[in-house]
């Protein structure tokens, strides 16, 4: 009984977290404006949505931003877990790791403002210098990298501190260098974790709304600024389209991710003959 239970109460709370983006997907095969109302199925909406200009450009400047924010903040997290490893002393260690926990647990409200501020004094700092700091592409560039960098150093670094030093201390005294220790014994140990700190800055990055719309300036949209403004007027199709596509290739990521990861376990666990 109680594992018939166990499972409803699971399939519940599936249905109440996928049933709104089962209605999105379904509304984007509708053929009628209107959600009250089921006119058949189309795929006009999507073929609309390549047709919109700015639809287009939001979704062009949401991949740009999220990618290289993902890559920038991975790259940076990747040095400083590899300092923190490294740090001997303990408190400074402590300290260190509440401070990228912070950013974490605040609101993302405040974060935004915080940002929006640094911005505006760095720019009135540039006018005595004659130089000017136009809100947009860079700001918000800035903006995803400062969010997403405790996430990616808190998912390189737990597997980071398994790896075994006395492997990489081998392979130095067997005429590695300390860049191909690095590359070939302890990156392939630490490559799930990389990729776990990518996709989750890539995902955060690519619906993030709050900060984007503090440090944003006129005329720059992404998708979750672009949304917000057409809630006002009223939600085109043509989103729905857009949501669908977006929802099925992170999905698709992750599916890969998941594999790939099984994979590298499976070996990494398959004893050596």
């Amino acid at each position: 009984m109680k594992k018939v239970l166990s499972r409803i109460y699971l399939a519940f709370i599936f249905i109440l977290l996928y049933a709104p983006i089962l209605v999105l997907i379904i509304l984007s095969f509708n053929d009628s404006k209107t959600r009250a109302k089921w006119g058949g199925w189309t795929l006009k909406w999507y073929q609309q949505m390549l047709l919109n200009a700015d639809i287009m450009a939001a979704f062009r400047n949401t991949l740009i931003i999220a990618l290289l924010s993902a890559l920038i903040s991975t790259l940076l997290g990747l040095l400083a877990a590899i300092g923190l490893n490294r740090m001997k002393r303990k408190s400074t260690r402590t300290v260190i790791m509440s401070a990228l926990n912070i950013p974490m647990l605040n609101a993302e409200i405040v974060t935004g403002i915080s940002l929006m501020l640094v911005f505006i004094a760095f720019g009135q700092f540039l006018n005595h210098w004659g130089y000017t700091i136009a809100f947009g592409f860079g700001t918000v560039l800035i903006g995803h990298i400062t969010f997403n960098l405790p996430y990616t150093v808190l998912s390189i670094l737990p597997p980071l501190s398994k790896v075994n030093v006395s492997t990489y201390e081998a392979a130095l005294d067997l005429g590695c260098s300390s860049r191909q220790a690095f590359f070939r014994i302890v990156f392939p140990d630490i490559l799930p974790g990389i990729l776990s700190g990518f996709l989750l800055a890539f995902t955060l990055s690519l619906d993030d709304f709050v900060i984007t719309h503090f440090v944003k300036g006129p005329g720059f949209d992404t998708l979750s600024t672009k949304i917000y403004t057409e809630v006002r007027k009223g939600i085109k199709p043509e989103m729905y389209a857009l949501s669908t596509l977006l929802f099925v290739s992170v999905l698709a990521l992750l599916l890969i991710f998941g594999r790939s990861r099984n994979e590298h376990k499976a070996a990494s666990e398959k004893p050596v003959a």
